[in-house]
């Protein structure tokens, strides 16, 4: 885990991916069941809405997060809304909407990094608590009270040196990954690259695939080409965006090809990999710890129990690679890590009353 100022601002939001619609809200329990550290407020007067900009398996854990937030702290409510669409403008009105049903917390990824600061304020001008996770707007400002995401640029060099060490330290590697433009994949990116350049040119990046996280078929036609046009050459496939991470598991096992595959998350389909031994690693994220500490902030500030010494200040909420060996038991790293990231709001990042 690591925190970052101002000035070292650069976590960006992930590829776009198709619509669906998934709510999830809760009943309000007793402000004081969730005493601590800066819980001073009422906390059952705040409604914490978790907002993606839109559909992806990722954020599917932020609902039930999002719940067992409202369980643990007494926050009056949460919802979860994926209906944004992947457009700028209509998750603008999603959070309007949201607003005028009586939510007062945001927790937001924004779909335009360049953009999702006016957002941000627009939020903040009235009177809201917001915080960004999972992503953190472009360059050096973050308009938001907070941003909890994944350091990426840590997250893919892990994912390449599993990936490298799974090859035998030698041969060619192809990094598939998401989209070109975004921030978020540009850091990708160079973290594969850092872990190649270690090698001292004992691993050459045979490629780089972008723009194929759109969707599942996006992803699957990119690797079966790959696959055609240069199987025998490729040595591993690191992957660093959901859907080309299952596409390049599924499709290396159907072939036979010796192909080490280190993927990025935790689809059913990578895991049963990493248990037959057709995938070698994954690397995890943590969109669970992202939605629980992150309501349990929002409320502090919201109930004006607390509020944040360096206001717009980056954590990263941690990146985990997953082999046979921790295969059963990587749950409890990332709710290890959630426990410590509690632990450094309240003790270090939080000013509370």
């Amino acid at each position: 885990m690591a925190v970052r100022t101002k000035a070292a601002r650069g976590l960006l939001a992930t590829a776009a991916i198709a619509l669906a619609l998934t709510t999830a809200a809760c009943t309000s329990k007793a402000a004081d069941s969730g005493a601590g550290s800066g819980e001073t407020g009422d906390l059952a007067s705040v409604n914490v809405a978790l907002v993606p900009g839109g559909s992806h398996p990722y954020f599917q854990p932020w609902a039930a997060a999002g719940e067992a937030a409202v369980e643990e702290f007494g926050l009056g409510s949460t919802v979860f809304n994926e209906t944004a669409e992947w457009d700028q403008a209509k998750q603008n009105e999603v959070l309007n909407s949201l607003a005028a049903q009586g939510v007062n917390a945001f927790g937001i990824f924004g779909v335009s990094p360049t953009d999702i600061n006016t957002t941000f304020k627009m939020l903040k001008d009235q009177g809201f608590a917001v915080g960004s996770i999972a992503s953190c707007p472009a360059g050096d400002v973050n308009e938001a009270d907070f941003c909890l995401s994944t350091d990426t640029e840590v997250a893919a060099y892990k994912a390449a040196v599993a990936a490298i060490e799974a090859m035998g330290g030698k041969g060619n590697l192809v990094h598939l990954t998401g989209n070109n433009v975004d921030s978020n994949t540009q850091r990708r990116i160079a973290g594969v690259e850092k872990a190649v350049e270690e090698t001292g040119g004992a691993v050459t990046l045979l490629s780089t695939v972008t723009d194929i996280d759109v969707d599942l078929g996006t992803a699957q036609k990119a690797v079966a080409d790959l696959l055609a046009a240069k199987g025998s050459e490729i040595n591993g496939f690191v992957s660093t965006a959901y859907n080309p991470a299952v596409a390049s598991a599924s499709a290396v096992k159907e072939s036979g090809l010796p192909i080490k595959v280190v993927a990025i998350d935790d689809d059913a389909v990578i895991l049963d990999g990493i248990a037959d031994g057709s995938v070698s690693a994954t690397v995890v994220q943590n969109p669970t710890g992202q939605a629980f500490v992150g309501s349990w902030v929002l409320a502090q500030l919201q109930t004006k129990a607390c509020t944040v010494k360096d206001p717009g200040v980056i954590v990263d909420s941690g990146s985990f690679v997953v082999t046979t060996d921790n295969l059963e038991t990587y749950t409890d790293e990332q709710n290890a890590e959630s426990d410590t990231i509690m632990d450094l709001f309240k003790n270090d990042l939080l000013d509370c009353k």
